[in-house]
């Protein structure tokens, strides 16, 4: 896709990795020089995000995928493992239900089927606009490092912040208000290829009824529950996450 920020690392079977909203590919930067030790890592910026903010709407997880479809193809890296992590996660989903012929094997990290399940979900879904009207992105980028990633240290937790705070406040409204329509109940039975769905017990962002919904929907899917771990779990238990990706990834 013309425009759209990637950047690749290392060299082998191709691996693609979506990150969540409000993010951009660093947030993988814990993990990237593992994977990159054995696979050609790709990692973009998604349309409106980081280096990518200047491409324009629409930004529905449909439009999405389609940008990262084109992206390998570009490449011509031919079918490639695909790991979404939370909203990366629909996105990977919708990727594979609209090019399967992309995806090799999909992992799904603290994501969802249909974020809005729940009562608290769809409080917490319209209430986050709000917030992000009111306190504008630095404030906002606080209050979620606080909120929902308690395990983080200091150091970790202001650079998490300063990743959120970066993004246009316009835009990632607009991206919000898309993820809340995601909803893939009815499509996870044509998933055909190996899917390994991860969580963390702890997670309060994306609780894990939200995976074993993924596992019971996706047919020989397998299920990883890290632990004590929530919805950051990629930085606070990055061994236990590369761990159970690369069992997978390799088998």
């Amino acid at each position: 896709m013309a425009g759209l920020y990637f950047a690749e690392h290392g060299a082998g079977p191709p691996l693609l990795l979506i990150h969540g909203l409000m993010a951009t590919g660093e947030m993988f930067e814990p993990v990237i020089e593992h994977f990159s030790a054995r696979h050609r890592v790709i990692v973009p910026d998604l349309r409106g995000h980081g280096k990518s903010r200047a491409l324009p709407p629409p930004y529905d997880v449909s439009h999405l995928a389609s940008d990262l479809a084109a992206l390998l193809d570009q490449l011509g890296t031919g079918p490639a493992a695909i790991l979404g992590y939370s909203q990366g996660g629909a996105i990977a989903q919708q990727l594979v239900l609209e090019h399967p012929e992309c995806c090799s094997r999909l992992v799904l990290a603290c994501t969802y089927a249909f974020n809005m399940a729940t009562l608290r979900e769809r409080l917490e879904g319209h209430l986050a606009p709000v917030l992000i009207r009111v306190l504008g992105m630095r404030r906002f980028a606080n209050l979620v490092v606080r909120q929902g990633a308690k395990g983080l240290g200091r150091k970790r937790g202001d650079w998490l912040a300063a990743m959120i705070a970066s993004q246009d406040r316009s835009l990632m409204l607009a991206a919000w208000t898309e993820t809340m329509m995601f909803d893939s109940r009815l499509r996870l039975g044509e998933i055909k290829c190996p899917t390994l769905v991860i969580a963390g017990s702890n997670d309060d962002a994306v609780p894990i009824h939200h995976a074993r919904m993924l596992h019971t929907g996706i047919a020989g899917s397998r299920l990883v529950v890290i632990v004590d771990a929530d919805h950051s779990l990629i930085w606070t238990h990055p061994d236990d996450f590369m761990r159970a990706a690369d069992e997978f990834l390799d088998a």
